[in-house]
């Protein structure tokens, strides 16, 4: 009988210090997270320095409280999957020398995984994968549609030209003076409101599946300022329902478009941004009328950065024989298709 593959996770990437231990790529033992949000609340956004301390105070006693959650020892693990990029170079870092130093102290095989990649195998925790299959990846860094035949295999059809989904979320909350992070609080006004404000859609060329939201952006920072200007007040419920509606709408038509062009069996959604109830809702009713594609979108707690979801891509990555040296660097351009 084959011996269970037991995987220790590691995610450093942005500001959540993250470690997990995952069972054969698909069972999470223990998935432990500690947010560093309230810390950067003051400053409206992630501070890189600031983030990368808190990732060397927490790592230590992350892993540890992952293993003891687990009930499981170094000697129980064999393999270490640890995010290698993308992300911000001084907290890649952390987490890489912390893997690079146990998979060296206790003679652990070592798997470079990409943060994007951990946000698609995130999914193979709730359900099988079905190839070919789709998967929208919306996050605060990145906006992509990434094609894979096979496990392990990437290919990014489309991609966000300048600001992210997430992104441009968080600069619209910013203007509406709502906390960070901004998307959440965006979401729900926009269920409090109206969509019925004019704003684009940016479909970019015909045919492309890149996408781009900095005009949109732009739009509402726009239309808020003309307003104030004019002495007029725009209810912050109707623009977040109007900035939403665009977002959304370019999101799910690309997404179909895509899926139907590349027949594949299942669309995946990946990365923060999957937690939005907007987005969420729209691809559930697209694709309620497709019913030869499955769609697979993972619970809340699987959506924001954690480590289960890197452990995951790390057990399909050993498996598929990839092993990462002790001179394994971080790398914040890391390419997906690469890997």
């Amino acid at each position: 009988m084959e011996k269970d593959l037991i995987v220790l996770g590691i995610e450093t990437s942005c500001d959540e210090t993250a470690a997990s231990i995952v069972k054969d790529g698909k069972d999470i033992l223990s998935n432990v997270v500690a947010s560093q949000i309230e810390s950067h609340k003051r400053f409206g956004g992630v501070v890189p320095e600031l983030a990368s301390r808190h990732h060397v105070e927490q790592i230590t006693n992350v892993v540890e409280r992952a293993l003891e959650e687990a009930n499981v020892t170094f000697k129980d693990i064999d393999a270490i999957a640890v995010t290698e990029g993308p992300g911000l170079v001084g907290a890649l870092l952390v987490g890489v020398s912390a893997a690079k130093a146990i998979a060296f102290a206790q003679q652990i095989p070592l798997v470079g995984v990409h943060h994007i990649a951990g946000h698609i195998y995130a999914n193979r925790l709730i359900t099988e994968m079905k190839f070919p299959l789709l998967s929208l990846v919306v996050s605060g860094g990145h906006t992509e549609l990434v094609l894979m035949e096979k496990h392990g295999s990437f290919k990014v059809i489309g991609e966000t030209r300048d600001d992210a989904a997430g992104e441009a979320y968080d600069k619209v909350a910013r203007t509406l003076q709502l906390p960070y992070p901004g998307g959440p609080h965006i979401d729900r006004l926009a269920h409090e409101g109206e969509p019925i404000l004019k704003l684009p859609r940016a479909w970019l060329e015909e045919g492309s599946y890149d996408f781009s939201f900095s005009g949109l952006k732009s739009a509402v920072i726009n239309t808020l300022h003309n307003a104030e200007q004019r002495g007029e007040k725009i209810s912050p419920e109707n623009l977040a329902a109007s900035f939403q509606a665009s977002v959304i709408e370019v999101l799910t038509e690309k997404t179909i478009r895509a899926a139907k062009e590349y027949g594949v069996n299942q669309v995946l959604l990946a990365g923060g941004v999957a937690a939005n109830k907007g987005l969420r809702s729209s691809l559930t009713a697209a694709f309620d009328s497709l019913p030869d594609i499955e769609l697979h979108i993972p619970p809340l707690h699987l959506c924001t950065d954690n480590a289960a979801m890197i452990a995951a891509a790390g057990s399909m990555l050993y498996k598929l024989g990839k092993r990462s040296n002790l001179d394994m660097n971080a790398n914040p351009g890391l390419d997906i298709e690469r890997i």
